[in-house]
């Protein structure tokens, strides 16, 4: 028998007050603007978004928390994840820190109100697919590695019927939208750097899964698409 895992140690702790909190802040502490609503939501999209996903795996899935609590310490992760996991989460953050600067300087002229809220709505739409997705699949595990020790599946019920990464398509949705919410031209910079990174990530692990999971090439003969439907 396994020893059960810890759900949390000081080191997932403090990443998570950084990645989760702080960085979704960041907007409002370089820009200082603290009736900025856009910046509010945004961050509240984030932090609740997260909350929400995290406390209802808390009881249905409570090791996948285990298992995403030892980021970056898995010994069997793919050797390419081990870079451009870190490379995702830093250039999640690198949008707020852009938009925040944009506001306090003042470069970008803004989209509008109209474009403001409809990227309100993708963004919001993107956090309900990502909290579907970490709720449907237990092995969203946040380094890609075929979990043995977890008895490792493939999934296929509720985003997974849509595409076969929905968690990756629902992330290029918000980073996408995210420079229009806050009004940050420049924040699309390290947006499209992010989504170049992302599309890598989803191309490397769906080769790795078609290669080394059990019923995942049958899966992706079924559900044609990684993450656009009718385009990849």
């Amino acid at each position: 028998m396994s020893t059960p895992r810890k759900a949390a140690t000081p080191r997932a702790v403090i990443l998570m007050l950084i990645f989760v909190v702080a960085v979704p802040l960041l907007p409002l502490l370089i820009s200082w603007r603290w009736d900025w609503w856009q910046a509010w939501v945004s961050a509240g999209a984030t932090i609740l978004g997260f909350a929400i996903s995290r406390a209802v795996a808390a009881r249905r899935n409570p090791d996948l928390l285990a298992e995403r609590a030892r980021f970056l310490a898995q010994d069997d992760a793919e050797p390419w994840d081990k870079i451009l996991s870190p490379l995702v989460g830093l250039g999640g953050g690198a949008i707020p820190l852009v938009a925040g600067l944009d506001a306090r300087f003042g470069w970008s002229a803004g989209f509008g109100l109209p474009a403001n809220l409809v990227a309100l709505v993708v963004v919001l739409a993107g956090n309900l697919v990502a909290i579907l997705a970490f709720l449907e699949n237990r092995f969203f595990s946040g380094m890609v590695r075929i979990q043995t020790d977890r008895g490792h599946q493939v999934v296929s019920s509720g985003p997974y019927g849509w595409v076969r990464h929905p968690g990756y398509a629902s992330a290029l949705l918000m980073y996408l939208a995210t420079p229009v919410l806050l009004d940050s031209a420049w924040a699309f910079a390290p947006a499209a750097a992010l989504a170049i990174v992302l599309v890598v990530r989803t191309a490397l692990e769906d080769k790795t899964l078609q290669e080394r999971l059990a019923g995942y090439r049958e899966y992706a003969q079924r559900v044609r698409y990684r993450l656009l439907p009718g385009v990849w």
